[in-house]
């Protein structure tokens, strides 16, 4: 997720240099990335809701900063999360 939006520097270079490495738990590759859609971006942000339950009040709070307005977890409030947040998908180049 780009907590800064569309206009994050890290995002702006991903986008302009498409040469992005990704180190997971010691794991490391060059990666290729694409957006998620709508969809597929509402349903990662639902799932990880679900998984970490005991994290919900400070995942809502850190959202509700950054977007500034308060996220309550909603179906109608996710999809206006990931309109103004961008969630991508990374996988090892081939």
């Amino acid at each position: 997720m780009s907590g800064f939006g569309r206009n994050s520097d890290w995002l702006r270079n991903i986008e302009t240099i498409g040469n992005e490495e990704v180190t997971i738990a010691g794991e490391h590759f060059r990666a290729a990335h694409r957006f998620l859609d709508e969809d597929e971006a509402v349903a990662v942000v639902k799932n990880y809701e679900h998984a970490n339950r005991c994290m919900i009040p400070i995942v809502r709070s850190v959202l509700t900063r950054l977007l500034g307005w308060a996220y309550s977890g909603s179906d109608d409030d996710r999809r206006r999360l990931v309109r103004e947040l961008p969630l991508l998908a990374f996988r090892p180049r081939s």
